[in-house]
């Protein structure tokens, strides 16, 4: 039988020299946990390498409140702070949220709540869902969505704001991820939250009420940067199998994703695969003849259209069947070369000396038919599942009929 946590809810509230913010706020916390929270929590201040005078007022506030306490890093990383401390701690929900307090504390109840009772097994705050009442300037705006679009299109993210400084998840699913995440700064959160959903977790999403903190230090084209390494790091771990999620739940994503799924990822790729192929076919084009360029152009976006369309479009992950795949791929491209090669002859054979446009014309309408081609290609052949055999039927009137306990 396992032991009972001590809490209910360990709040970790990371700081790096938020001297000036941290008691008002961690005040403003307790007594919100004390007038309108019905469950136990702690309030754990995260020192990660501040400068200034911060761990003094983190040690006063754990002193004047039993329930808070302070624990200090001497290496920097918000991502750090959380995976070390949500590691040891013995609650059953661990969750976190800048010290500006940005969001709306009423929302605490609501992210917490459904992780205690079992439904779900973490919870989000997003600003980006109907409901949510969000203040803050258009370039955050902007940088916000773009950054949560990015995440969709390239690591098929179903979660709506990754970025939102409130977030929780239950202490025994955490337990299994965290061993996986390897960032330890802001993007830390972000690749919890995909390697949560790549495990079948269920994840909750809270509207929230959120205010812009105008005294933000955190640098706009650094955390830019450090995000798109992580999303390249993870998407490549994910693709090559190197990053192993455990399947935690047997609802997760996998290969059998719907029309409503696949469309529009196959659509997006193709659109990215069209305009490539363009380029490619004018920059050789100005050398060689009209129907070599076209299949070099093919061949060219072949492998980059059949990779992205077998991890994003029809989740297939891992190195196992990747030759196959791709060799599969190349039939249907080669399905493609056929119907434009076709377009291209028909056209020459019009007009001895077509223009380039003409020419572009003509291979885009026969792409488009060639793509409607190529997805039921990849759907039904290049990416289908293989079907299960099914047992064979014993057809002797003597032969027993086997049991469920043998057929495991």
């Amino acid at each position: 039988m396992s032991e009972k946590p001590q809490v209910d809810v360990d709040i970790v509230v990371p700081v790096k020299n938020e001297e000036r913010d941290l008691e008002p706020s961690v005040t403003r916390l307790v007594e919100h946990l004390r007038c309108a929270f019905p469950f136990s929590a702690r309030v754990t201040i995260a020192d990660n390498g501040s400068t200034d005078g911060t761990w003094p007022v983190a040690c006063a506030l754990a002193a004047r409140y039993p329930e808070v306490r302070a624990v200090h890093l001497d290496i920097p990383g918000r991502g750090r702070a959380l995976h070390q401390i949500w590691s040891s701690s013995d609650a059953e929900v661990l969750a976190y949220m800048d010290v500006d307090l940005s969001t709306d504390l009423n929302a605490l109840l609501p992210l917490v709540a459904p992780l205690l009772s079992g439904h779900s097994d973490a919870a989000i705050g997003t600003r980006l869902a109907r409901g949510s009442r969000v203040v803050r300037g258009p370039k955050r705006e902007i940088i916000s969505r773009s950054y949560n679009l990015l995440l969709r299109t390239t690591l098929g993210a179903e979660f709506s704001d990754a970025q939102c400084g409130f977030k929780a998840i239950r202490a025994d699913q955490a337990r299994q991820l965290l061993p996986l995440v390897e960032d330890k700064g802001w993007f830390f959160d972000t690749e919890l939250l995909v390697l949560a959903e790549r495990a079948g977790l269920r994840i909750h999403e809270v509207p929230v009420d959120w205010i812009d903190d105008a005294d933000s230090r955190v640098n706009i084209v650094d955390t830019a940067l450090g995000d798109l390494r992580g999303m390249t790091r993870v998407g490549l771990g994910l693709a090559r199998g190197t990053i192993k999620v455990p399947q935690l739940r047997e609802t997760g994503l996998g290969p059998s994703r719907g029309l409503a799924w696949q469309v529009p990822r196959f659509a997006a790729i193709g659109v990215l695969s069209t305009l490539a192929y363009i380029v490619v076919f004018l920059a050789l084009r100005g050398f060689m003849g009209a129907q070599a360029a076209n299949a070099l152009s093919l061949l060219l976006t072949a492998v980059f259209n059949t990779a992205a369309n077998r991890r994003l479009t029809f989740g297939v992950t891992g190195r196992a069947g990747a030759a196959v795949h791709h060799f599969r791929g190349l039939i249907a491209f080669g399905v493609c070369l056929v119907l434009t090669s076709g377009a291209l002859l028909a056209l020459h054979a019009v007009s001895a000396s077509p223009g380039r446009g003409a020419e572009i014309a003509v291979l885009v309408a026969a792409n488009l038919v060639a793509t409607a081609l190529r997805f039921v290609l990849y759907r039904g052949w290049v990416f289908a599942e293989p079907q299960a055999t099914p047992p064979a039927t014993l057809t002797a009137p003597t032969a027993p009929r086997q049991s469920l306990g043998d057929a495991r």
